[in-house]
């Protein structure tokens, strides 16, 4: 089971009885611990508004841990994490300024950068969730990557989604660096197509690694800035959940310098974003 026990970061607001509700119904089909974490007050008020909340959701709750905290948000719910071993922590996201946009507030973002779980962002969530029908990830270079292919195909399989869709991104100025003056114009979309050719194959090759049986599988590749491409084509494709690896825990000089590819998801979030985290995948891929 890739995610043992599931964590929620719960806020006494409007949409806390929704965000229960998807935690829940991630609960049952992953088979998993549910920890709930609450960053503020507690005393017999909030404690009753945690019992209404979970009888709403048709939860007991001896079925779950509650972690009541105070202090800086982000921070205690990374600690809460970390002492209850939780590996897939669910959290909301925001609207930006009203519109259709979403965007990860800057609790969100420490949690991203600092968490040594894997991350599910929820932007719409619902007092009635539904399975994720529509799934997109992304074969990158990361050396986790494998893990989080991995990842996509078991909940695509367990949700019973209609596709998962594979996006791989294909580096095409060191085509035109080397053909420069050189090919002509047939030639070079030729060696265009036979590029993108061995990039399909490098998905399927990994694919033949992992259980994706009955899984409708469409490889797409793409040009043009990897995070922002991987947008774009998320939203095109009307998908529930885009899977993503997390970024390096150190980042490299060049990632300092200039938005990490993430950033482009994470500044207009184009549907439910999850996150694996390398180190967990680690663990888990052992059990």
């Amino acid at each position: 089971m890739y995610f043992r026990k599931l964590g929620l970061a719960v806020a006494f607001s409007p949409r806390a009885q929704a965000m229960l509700a998807e935690a829940v119904r991630l609960k049952h089909l992953f088979q998993s611990g549910l920890v709930l974490i609450h960053v503020g007050n507690h005393s017999k008020d909030e404690e009753e508004i945690m019992v209404k909340l979970l009888t709403k959701a048709g939860i007991k709750e001896d079925e779950v841990t509650i972690c009541w905290r105070q202090g800086k948000p982000a921070e205690q719910i990374l600690r809460a994490c970390k002492e209850e071993d939780v590996d897939l922590l669910i959290t909301g996201a925001l609207k930006k300024e009203g519109l259709v946009q979403h965007y990860l507030g800057s609790v969100a973002r420490k949690i991203l950068r600092k968490s040594k779980c894997s991350v599910l962002t929820i932007i719409n969530p619902s007092v009635q969730p539904k399975p994720f029908e529509n799934i997109v990830t992304e074969v990158d270079e990361s050396e986790k990557v494998l893990d989080t292919l991995s990842v996509a195909c078991t909940i695509a399989q367990q949700e019973k989604s209609k596709w998962l869709h594979i996006v791989r991104e294909i580096k095409l100025y060191s085509l035109t660096m080397s053909t420069a003056g050189h090919v002509t114009e047939t030639e070079y979309s030729r060696l265009k197509q036979s590029l993108v050719e061995d990039e399909i194959d490098y998905v399927q090759s990994m694919l033949n690694q992992i259980p994706h049986k009955e899984l409708k599988i469409n490889i797409k590749v793409v040009t043009g800035k990897s995070g922002f491409e991987l947008a774009q084509f998320t939203k095109r494709k009307a998908a529930d959940l885009l899977v993503v690896s997390a970024p390096p825990m150190r980042l490299s000089l060049l990632d300092r310098l200039f938005p990490h590819d993430l950033e482009y998801i994470f500044a207009d979030l184009p549907c439910n974003v999850l996150v694996v985290h390398p180190q967990e995948r680690k663990e888990a891929m052992h059990d």
